[in-house]
């Protein structure tokens, strides 16, 4: 039985601090909680429209609190130290937040693996990519400021600035005006796995999510084919391709 409830005050230094990156793991998840419950109450496209206004009003309240606290400038909405950083060091903390965010992504697949086997996994993480691709497609849109209909031009650029092209390498393969081939030709995730003697990690129903969103979501003309993905076979210049093709006709 607790005789006397405790408070933040009583906690000492290193506990404070515990609490303090505690809150800021707990605002990502209000946040995330928030877009979802936006998106279930008013559908997809109204959802994305309440994010884009609350999102930037967020991040400009939460930055400039924060620059006070710490004591960094902010500019334009952005600490000034990254605006005034060489851009080597820009360019490093971008692939530091890319396999971050990888990492985040393998760490929560192996949770649900670990706790409740790979089947269900491997649903949570198609179902999972089935949300972040429409979302990273209209983030990046936003960004580039992409048409609504974007063609095979606005999708190659899209592909270029996804946080995957950070961390793998990839290439495009023209076969004409209305349709390309994408190819992963260096996996991180695969790679590391080839390093360790195990075989390729079987993601195919992942990336028909992935890619097939993705690329609806920068144009809603564009159909996406799979050339191969593992569990397929595949040559050693690539992991996955993938072919994408721009129809004009009009669907009844």
């Amino acid at each position: 039985m607790i005789e006397k409830p405790m408070k933040i005050e009583d906690l000492d230094q290193e506990k404070t601090a515990e609490l303090v990156a505690d809150m800021f793991h707990r605002i990502i998840a209000h946040y995330a909680f928030w877009f979802n419950e936006v998106r279930h109450q008013l559908g997809p496209e109204k959802s994305m429209e309440v994010f884009k206004s609350a999102s930037k009003r967020s991040a400009g309240i939460q930055m400039n609190r924060l620059g006070k606290i710490f004591g960094f400038e902010v500019r334009d909405g952005l600490p000034a130290a990254l605006l005034d950083m060489p851009r080597k060091e820009l360019l490093e903390l971008m692939d530091t937040v890319a396999v971050n965010w990888l990492a985040n992504d393998g760490v929560w697949f192996q949770a649900v693996e670990f706790s409740h086997g790979m089947n269900d996994a491997k649903r949570c993480n198609d179902t999972c990519w089935g949300h972040f691709s429409p979302f990273e497609a209209w983030s990046i849109k936003q960004f580039l400021n992409l048409p609504e209909n974007a063609g095979l031009d606005g999708l190659k650029q899209a592909l270029n600035f996804r946080i995957y092209a950070r961390i793998n390498e990839q290439s495009f393969v023209d076969e004409g005006p209305d349709q390309f081939v994408f190819q992963m030709n260096a996996c991180r995730v695969q790679i590391a796995r080839k390093r360790k003697g195990l075989d390729d990690y079987p993601c195919k129903s992942g990336g028909l999510v992935e890619y097939t969103y993705f690329a609806r979501s920068i144009d809603p003309r564009i159909e996406t084919e799979c050339i191969g993905c593992p569990p397929d076979d595949h040559p050693s210049e690539w992991f996955c391709a993938w072919r994408f093709k721009l129809n004009l006709k009009e669907k009844v």
